[in-house]
């Protein structure tokens, strides 16, 4: 995290004065303006403070009608966002957020909810992390720190058949931002089943400089036994047939060790979160209709970004055990969202899945 410009502060830095400017977007100020926080006479809880009057939480939500956007912030830079707390409600995977980075069309971060908040089942789960936090019981909370020069757009788009419920607040900093910081980037993806002998693309289709800093996935296993055998590569700045990094098995690159296994006797798969890396969710099998078990994972590379000068690939294998002590190819039900800083412009996201790819069954 940068030390200067008011951008990022951590215990070493703390007590240094900024000239950078404090600002907060949240629905009882859409736009951060100074002096301009709880002065709504006509928001969604105007019955609630009937007897107190303006001032008293007038507007602490917004409702998001089906198949609407709704604009989370609109900033002009130079700036950065610091924070992002929100708490919607319904379907997470049917709740689209989007961040655009200065005038370009497109946009650089383009992902269900709940995946880009590690909670990519739609249920809750407490992720105690550096980058991510979720917290009791929908409380979804990002201090990836996202630097932009121009200007900065968030949307959340509901794409689901009823309204949903939106708190939201948006913690970010007016201030020059260095010629060397790069904007941030998240994209979704999901293959449900995977093909047979086929890997599983995280992240590919990437043009510019920049470092690759994290990992999340929610896995859906659709075989008996250990999952987890399948290897991470990255291909990095022209990378042919073979990787420049490639990791040792899945539960390796996301800082665990042995099927995460504990021993039956202690309840099997352990979940854990950790500030860089976790399995925070295990759902298992209730002997009824929830027949797969599925985790979710993530591996933040705070400490050993991955960097790039021109181009990035990330893949990972699903792979488990067959007779004969063989791997096995696996068919599982794969989504993943990969975190990423680089130059702009952003090559085009692919096309993210119809509502009902999107669905989790």
């Amino acid at each position: 995290m940068s030390s200067f410009n008011g951008l990022g502060l951590h215990l070493g830095n703390i007590s240094r004065l900024s000239n950078a400017k404090t600002r907060s977007i949240s629905p009882e100020n859409f736009t951060g303006e100074k002096g301009k926080g709880g002065m709504s006479i006509d928001g969604p809880a105007k019955n609630c403070a009937r007897d107190l009057g303006q001032g008293w939480k007038l507007s602490p939500l917004v409702r998001i009608p089906a198949g609407e956007e709704h604009v989370v912030a609109d900033i002009e830079g130079p700036g950065a966002i610091q924070q992002i707390w929100m708490t919607p409600t319904g379907n997470w995977r049917y709740s689209i957020i989007r961040i655009y980075w200065d005038d370009q069309e497109h946009p650089s971060v383009e992902c269900p909810v709940g995946d880009f908040f590690a909670c990519g089942w739609g249920k809750y789960a407490q992720v105690s992390s550096l980058a991510v936090c979720v917290n009791p019981g929908s409380a979804f909370n990002c201090y990836w720190e996202m630097p932009f020069r121009k200007r900065c757009r968030i949307t959340m788009t509901n794409i689901g058949e009823d309204q949903m419920v939106l708190y939201y607040q948006v913690n970010y900093t007016l201030t020059e931002v260095p010629e060397d910081c790069a904007y941030f980037h998240a994209q979704f993806r999901r293959t449900n089943p995977l093909p047979y002998k086929e890997v599983y693309t995280i992240l590919d289709g990437v043009q510019g400089q920049g470092q690759f800093v994290g990992t999340y996935m929610a896995w859906g296993v659709n075989n008996n036994n250990w999952w987890g055998e399948g290897e991470i590569k990255f291909y990095v700045d022209g990378d042919g047939e073979f990787p420049t990094i490639c990791g040792t098995g899945t539960e390796d690159y996301f800082c665990g060790s042995y099927n995460f296994d504990v021993g039956k006797e202690n309840g099997g798969y352990r979940e854990f979160t950790t500030p860089y890396a976790g399995m925070p969710q295990v759902l298992r099998p209730d002997g009824l209709y929830q027949s797969n078990t599925r985790f979710g994972l993530y591996r933040w590379h705070i400490m050993d970004p991955v960097r790039f000068e021109q181009d990035l690939k990330v893949t990972i294998q699903a792979l488990g055990w067959r007779s004969g002590g063989r791997y096995l190819p696996l068919q599982d039900d794969i989504s993943s969202v990969a975190y990423w800083y680089q130059t702009l412009p952003t090559a085009p996201f692919p096309t993210l899945p119809d509502k009902d790819y999107l669905e989790i069954i």
